[in-house]
C-alpha cells in the first residue's frame, strides 16, 4: 500500500483505451468500504463510462488551474471513465466533505493498483452536470474522479519556491511537494 501510495500521480492525459468496467466497480466497492465518520456513510456514486455521455461530463470539468489550457487534456487524450462522488443529504444533511476526501483516495489508489490514472476534480459547472447524469434534489455533486490509462508520467520534486505544478519543454509535468521533515511534528508541533 505505501507503494501504491508512492507512486500514484495525478493523471491529465489518458490513452484511448475503453476501461474494464469491473475496475470502475472494485474503485467503488473499495470507496463504500472506506470508513465514515459516525458510519453515515452519506457518499454515493455514479460510474460514466457511456462513450456518448464522456464528452459531456468532460465540458463541465475544469483542469489544472496553474497551467491552464496547458494542463488540459489534448483533444484525443481525454479521460475514458468518470467516478461522480454524490453527497445524499437525505443520509447526511450538512458536512461529509472528509468522508467524499477519503474515498476519493480510496478510488484513486485501487484504480492505479489496475493500472489506472485519476484526477480528482471539484471545479465541476454542478447544475450542468446535475442535468447531464440527471442527479436528484437530495444529492449534491462533490467532485467528479476522471480515469483512464496514463498516458504521461508526472515528476515530484522537493518544493521550492512556490506549489505551482508546471510543464517543461518536453512538456512533462512537474509537481512540487514539501518535504517530509517540513511537515512531520512529533509528540508536539
Amino acid at each position: 500500500m505505501f507503494e501504491l501510495a508512492r507512486h500514484r500521480r495525478t493523471i491529465r492525459r489518458f490513452q484511448k483505451k475503453r476501461i474494464p468496467y469491473n475496475i470502475l466497480e472494485n474503485c467503488v466497492e473499495a470507496a463504500r468500504l472506506a470508513p465514515s465518520g459516525a458510519n453515515m456513510q452519506p457518499c454515493e456514486y455514479i460510474i460514466v463510462d457511456d462513450e456518448t455521455l464522456l464528452p459531456q461530463v468532460f465540458s463541465t470539468l475544469k483542469w489544472a488551474g496553474y497551467i491552464t489550457p496547458k494542463g488540459n487534456p489534448p483533444l484525443g487524450e481525454e479521460p475514458t471513465a468518470y467516478i461522480v462522488v454524490l453527497m445524499n443529504r437525505q443520509k447526511r444533511p450538512q458536512g461529509g466533505d472528509h468522508d467524499a476526501g477519503i474515498v476519493a483516495a480510496y478510488i484513486s489508489l485501487v484504480a492505479f493498483e489496475g493500472g489506472l490514472g485519476t484526477c480528482l476534480i471539484a471545479s465541476v459547472d454542478r447544475d450542468r452536470l446535475r442535468q447531464i447524469l440527471k442527479v436528484p434534489d437530495h444529492c449534491e455533486i462533490n467532485l467528479v474522479v476522471a480515469l483512464g490509462y496514463p498516458n504521461e508520467s508526472p515528476t515530484v520534486e522537493d518544493l521550492r519556491d512556490s506549489v505551482k505544478y508546471w510543464k517543461d519543454e518536453q512538456d512533462a509535468l512537474h509537481v512540487p511537494k514539501r518535504k517530509l521533515t517540513d511537515i512531520l511534528h512529533r509528540n508536539g508541533y
